[in-house]
């Protein structure tokens, strides 16, 4: 049976946007593989990038110190490496929802700051505190000084979205300074800026197992993807759409501070990643949260083992720290967005 012109044309039109969903798919499918190829090509590079030379072709005749290194040494520093920078950037991004701004992250707010001081309150008070109460000291100042910057937010003027991240800037510098006040009376200044640098050199089986912790926060935050996303509308549409702003407000609030203490004992400060990286996805993939996450915490995970491999290479066989190395990158970029989004408004 014959079709008329109407129907042949009907179903053409359906012949073609079918060829092109799942071209579309295709094409899609073929980005994620090539994105997991070149995260294992980095993970693997991190691998066997050091001092000690482990050779990737003759696993089967290395020394036991070779094994060593590997074991307790390069594995270690790479997932801490993976799992760090994935989890910068996730606070980050859920930070930028909860302040609806693009520019504050837990190193504009006030965040890491606060906890650098509750760590330094464990290194006067709890000398010899274990790993997980001197975490647990120094999520309780983040969260405090979180919610105080909140608190201060709310007198700033919401539009400008440059004043407040540089207000944070200056909060954070203030509680900063609180603490080098007290470091250096208590001579622990070196002690404090060695310790809290960002630098993964001294990542050893069995000093970084604590941000594994980070792996259910990333599972919590992707269950309330949904609400964090309608949060970034403001208090009144979350509010009308069945959401307790304040209550979803505070759980951020804390899975930011947990999540931003875990790393900052584990591994030190690691500055500019929760800013750059959640905005260039978003510019990029669009603003919807749950979409987000995964790309969010592979692109930070990427970026930061990038930074760090620089850091072993460019003055081998010495080694910059990656906090110094993304640092410098990390500033060109957020300089670069802090002008394209003062022209939005010039």
């Amino acid at each position: 049976m014959t079709l008329s012109i109407k129907n042949r044309g009907l179903y053409f039109d359906n012949y073609i946007d079918s060829y092109l969903t799942e071209r579309a798919r295709k094409r899609l499918v073929t980005k994620k593989i090539a994105g997991i190829i070149f995260l294992v090509i980095l993970i693997v590079s991190s691998i066997f990038i050091g001092l000690v030379d482990l050779p990737i072709f003759e696993l089967g005749t290395w020394s036991s110190r070779q094994n060593l290194v590997l074991l307790s040494s390069r594995l270690p520093r790479t997932l801490s490496l993976v799992i760090a920078g994935a989890s910068v950037s996730v606070s980050g991004l859920v930070m930028q929802n909860l302040m609806q701004n693009k520019f504050v992250s837990p190193n504009t707010a006030g965040t890491m700051d606060s906890a650098k001081l509750g760590i330094v309150f464990v290194m006067i008070f709890l000398p010899n505190a274990p790993l997980l109460m001197r975490t647990t000291v120094a999520f309780g100042f983040a969260f405090l000084g979180t919610c105080l910057f909140l608190l201060i937010s709310r007198y700033l003027p919401s539009k400008n979205t440059i004043l407040i991240p540089l207000v944070g800037i200056m909060f954070g510098n203030i509680i900063g300074s609180i603490a080098t006040f007290f470091a250096y009376q208590h001579q622990l200044l070196q002690n404090m800026a060695s310790w809290l640098q960002g630098n993964f050199s001294v990542v050893m089986r069995g000093n970084y197992e604590l941000l594994y912790l980070s792996i259910p926060l990333f599972i919590i935050i992707y269950l309330f993807a949904y609400q964090f996303t309608i949060m970034a509308a403001g208090q009144e549409m979350a509010t009308n759409l069945g959401i307790s702003y304040q209550k979803m407000r505070l759980v951020g609030i804390g899975i930011i501070a947990l999540s931003s203490s875990i790393v900052l004992v584990s591994v030190g400060n690691i500055p500019f990643l929760g800013i750059i990286v959640p905005n260039l996805v978003s510019l990029k993939f669009g603003d919807q949260m749950k979409n987000n996450l995964p790309l969010t915490a592979y692109f930070g995970a990427s970026f930061l083992l990038i930074c760090d491999m620089i850091g072993r290479i460019i003055i081998a066989p010495y080694e910059i720290s990656v906090s110094l190395v993304i640092g410098v990158l990390g500033s060109i970029c957020f300089i670069g967005l802090l002008l394209k989004e003062s022209r939005r408004y010039s």
